[in-house]
């Protein structure tokens, strides 16, 4: 799940699991929240808004049923434009914890990964972009077996949860859950280096290659 700008106003749209995918028009259904501020938490993937497009391209060559080549194309050319809500001259706010095994995944091989790692640490350098690495030493933490999207809306009632899941994203918009995903977000947070140690600790990673 990512942004797009639709009217001068950030929507949030919906996708497949894992973020991997977008229909075969460029268009995406689903406007489901006035996005003011985006928190993403990841454990195995990087979130399709870091993502490079060798590194989007690697994981979207690996969706099952396979997609052609030319889908493949598009799908990558359709999330690397997607990014540029980033890009903005007033861009979203978006935070991203990101855990230790997602930055040593081999997706694409030795050169797609150091270019992905080199691209978090660029993507990290943007006043409204933060990047939090939870570490392996971090042990558990509540939520480590999810991938989380949260959608700050306009007002709090307009805030969106999705969830990945295989079949499909979960949305969950009901009061008391939004609560408990910025609870565990919160969390997930506290488990996380400060924002100048993730940036270290990526670099660490990136050196070692």
């Amino acid at each position: 799940m990512e942004v797009s700008d639709h009217g001068g106003v950030l929507v949030a749209l919906r996708l497949l699991p894992g973020d991997l995918a977008a229909p075969s028009n460029g268009v995406l259904p689903g406007e489901v929240a006035h996005g003011l501020a985006l928190r993403a938490a990841y454990t195995v993937h990087v979130p399709g808004l870091l993502q490079t497009a060798d590194h989007a391209r690697e994981i979207f060559g690996h969706v099952l049923p396979p997609l052609p080549q030319a889908d493949v194309e598009h799908r990558v050319n359709h999330r690397i434009k997607r990014q540029a809500v980033l890009h903005r001259a007033t861009p979203v706010p978006y935070s991203a914890i990101i855990h230790e095994a997602a930055l040593r995944m081999k997706f694409g091989g030795h050169s797609v990964v150091k270019a992905q790692l080199a691209h978090l640490l660029e993507m990290g350098e943007l006043d409204h972009v933060r990047i939090l690495v939870i570490p392996f030493d971090a042990g558990s933490f509540p939520g480590s077996g999810q991938s989380i999207y949260y959608v700050h809306g306009q007002v709090p009632q307009l805030d969106t949860v999705h969830l990945d899941q295989s079949h499909g994203p979960a949305l969950v918009d009901a009061e008391a859950q939004l609560a408990k995903y910025r609870l565990l977000l919160d969390r997930m947070e506290g488990a996380a280096l400060t924002r100048g140690k993730s940036r270290d600790f990526i670099h660490s990673i990136l050196r070692a290659l």
